[in-house]
C-alpha cells in the first residue's frame, strides 16, 4: 500500500514539516514535502549544489543515518511571498544532542504552489556570519 502524501495548505506548512523531518531524522517525512521534480536543488552548509530528486534524496539519507541527534530553533524569518512561489529567509539554530548551543546557519528555503498545495523547490544553508562583526570590517555592497 501506497502511504499517500501529505497536502500543505501554506508554505508554512511545509516549512514546519520540514524541519520536524530534520530534528527526528526521518527520510521519508523529509522527502514528503518536496517537489517530485528533477529541478529541485539542496545546498548543504558547506557542500555542493545537489540537485534531481535522486541526490537530494541520498544526501539527507546519509545525514540521517546516526539516527536523531539534534533540535532546530528558527527565528529571523522573512517571507516573501505570491500566489505560486514563497521564499523564505530564516536563521536555523542547531543544538547537537549533548552540547548546549552551536553556530547557526542561514537558510533559504522556496516553495511552490502546485496541484498538491506547497512543496519545497530549494533549501540553501550556510554557516552565518558573526552577529557582532566590528564597523570596520563590514563590507557594503
Amino acid at each position: 500500500m501506497t502511504k499517500k502524501k501529505p497536502v500543505f495548505a501554506t508554505p508554512q506548512d511545509v516549512e514546519s514539516a520540514f524541519y520536524e523531518a530534520l530534528e527526528h531524522a526521518d527520510l521519508d517525512a523529509m522527502m514528503s514535502v518536496w517537489v517530485e521534480d528533477e529541478e529541485i536543488i539542496c545546498v548543504h552548509p558547506g557542500g555542493p549544489r545537489l540537485s534531481g530528486y535522486a541526490m537530494v534524496r541520498e544526501s539527507w539519507r546519509r545525514i540521517f543515518e546516526g539516527g536523531p541527534r539534534l533540535s532546530i530553533a528558527i527565528t529571523h524569518q522573512v517571507y516573501l511571498q505570491s500566489m505560486l512561489l514563497s521564499v523564505h529567509s530564516v536563521h536555523e539554530h542547531y543544538i547537537m544532542r549533548g552540547e548546549d548551543e552551536s553556530a547557526p546557519m542561514v537558510a533559504t528555503n522556496v516553495y511552490v504552489r502546485g496541484a498538491l498545495g506547497w512543496r519545497l523547490l530549494a533549501h540553501h544553508a550556510s554557516p552565518a556570519p558573526p552577529e557582532h562583526v566590528p564597523e570596520a570590517a563590514k563590507i557594503l555592497h
